[in-house]
């Protein structure tokens, strides 16, 4: 639409860029695919914004949300509840791994980093060890935008602008196996080198400085970086060693991203706090929720006991009967298994990409997949920053787009695609996506 750029101030968006052009309009989705204004369809490879995780147009989540919206539009859960929330609460702690069992509810991911990083504060002031506030994350990792939360992720390029952040964010490698700067050869060594780096970083630090560790089960931004074995049972080991807070953000890899309803149960390992969002509603209401265990709330069930943080919309009561909804898609459906069933389908599609000379390396496991670029697949070099704007941002964005796919072209790391369909995908879908791939990345190859 003409207008769109008169008022609306969008997101992480080169406004610029859209000066001499229409920006694209997405006005209907339908299962695995969107629809513009000119009528053009997309397959909708990153459900959104590794969202839409029950597909579109799900009309009886709609209709959830319209019938808790005539019995009970907003009431808040400062010191009240309301029976969507308590019911929601619920329904998660029965599908959380351990004593995840107390429901913090907020309305975005965002939201629930900042309150995870204040609660680890909070417990451990109350815990007698007050000087224990420092969390550690990964190079890349990406954790949210509000101030805490932005001090959490590990992208410069999104952090200069509001410096200076909070203090007490210490970053250590990532699991990137294909640029392993260690153990290239070795994934279980590279997984003990990657975790000790965290325990060798509580040491710098002072190990009564440290509160929390915030590890995604598996990294998004860089291209979906799967754990090594072993690595979050070493870093569950370092966490209990130094009593450090383990926090599995999982906003995008809960809620069958990864063929399970959280990251943390395909990997075999016991966090302290899950944070959640985006896929608990499908996009069909904003929710997020911090998840604690029960041992982290004892300390605020005294007589005056409160944690003194909240927001005005979290727990809204019609996301939280929309989430309810799409957890019964998911349960009649078996959305999960679902996943579980054709994830190595999916993989093995994207894996005969690899006769592409531009494609390096494919990795992720689910429905949660980075392919990444170079150059040079015997050297692994990779792209200039020059280069690697005229590939992704002159290039690859436009072309996947006009092809009929819309992905993430990504250049937070080294280069590459990522790719999050709904979990209602089939190989049909694969097919799609990897022939729309094969044919602009060729096309991409020659213009390099």
């Amino acid at each position: 639409m003409a207008n769109a750029t008169d008022h609306l101030w969008m997101h992480f968006t080169r406004m610029a860029s859209y000066s001499a052009g229409e920006v694209p309009t997405i006005v209907r989705g339908e299962g695995a695919y969107v629809w513009d204004a000119q009528g053009r369809r997309y397959l909708d490879g990153l459900a959104g914004l590794f969202v839409v995780n029950a597909g579109h147009g799900r009309t009886e989540l709609a209709e959830a949300a319209a019938k808790q919206a005539g019995e009970l539009a907003y009431f808040p859960l400062w010191s009240y509840a309301h029976p969507k929330a308590i019911e929601l609460a619920e329904r998660i702690a029965a599908l959380t791994p351990g004593d995840l069992n107390r429901i913090f509810f907020t309305t975005g991911g965002s939201e629930a980093v900042e309150a995870a990083w204040k609660l680890a504060r909070a417990y451990f002031k109350r815990t007698g060890k007050p000087n224990k506030y420092k969390v550690i994350s990964r190079y890349i990792a990406y954790h949210g935008t509000s101030m805490g939360a932005l001090s959490i992720t590990g992208l410069p390029g999104i952090k200069s602008d509001f410096e200076p952040l909070v203090p007490g964010a210490i970053k250590v490698p990532n699991t990137n196996f294909y640029r392993a700067p260690e153990h290239g050869d070795d994934p279980e060594a590279f997984g003990r080198w990657a975790a000790d780096e965290i325990g060798r970083a509580i040491e710098r630090e002072g190990p009564d400085t440290v509160a929390a560790v915030f590890l995604e089960p598996v990294q998004n931004s860089g291209g979906c970086f799967p754990p090594p074995p072993g690595y979050f049972e070493r870093v569950r080991e370092i966490c209990d060693a130094y009593d450090v807070l383990l926090v599995s953000d999982e906003v995008i890899c809960s809620w069958g991203r990864l063929g399970e309803y959280f990251g943390a149960v395909r990997y075999g390992y016991q966090p302290d706090i899950i944070t959640t969002a985006k896929g608990i509603t499908s996009g069909y209401a904003p929710l997020g929720a911090m998840i604690a265990s029960d041992r982290l709330m004892e300390p605020f069930l005294t007589e005056t006991g409160m944690f003194a943080h909240g927001v005005t919309f979290g727990g809204h009561p019609v996301s939280c009967a929309v989430a309810l909804a799409n957890l019964e898609v998911f349960a009649r459906e078996d959305l999960v298994g679902h996943v579980r069933a054709n994830e190595d389908a999916f993989r093995a599609t994207l894996e005969k990409l690899y006769d592409l000379p531009i494609v390096g390396d494919v990795r992720g496991d689910g429905y949660f997949y980075g392919i990444e670029l170079v150059k040079d697949k015997t050297t692994r070099e990779t792209f200039t920053e020059a280069e690697s704007e005229r590939l992704l941002r002159g290039f690859l964005s436009t072309a996947l787009f006009q092809a009929g796919l819309y992905c993430r072209a990504d250049d937070r790391g080294d280069p590459v695609i990522q790719l999050a369909p709904p979990l209602i995908a089939e190989q049909q879908h694969f097919d799609e996506i990897e022939q729309i791939l094969r044919t602009v990345l060729t096309e991409a190859w020659t213009k390099l």
